[in-house]
């Protein structure tokens, strides 16, 4: 029963699944950034922002 209460690697799976929460955040936030709508709005914003100086 030791077994169960010996928590000495946890600090290490912890940040093994955060490191696997932040590269799939990133895989998402990277796929949304590329895809034609936002760089779409993106290009828009610039242009107003631009044309109004």
């Amino acid at each position: 029963m030791e077994l169960l209460n010996d928590d000495s690697g946890m600090s290490t799976v912890e940040y093994a699944i955060g490191t696997l929460a932040v590269a799939a955040f990133a895989g998402v936030l990277y796929a949304l950034v590329t895809s034609d709508f936002v760089q779409n709005l993106l290009q828009g914003l610039i242009q107003r922002a631009l044309s109004s100086v």
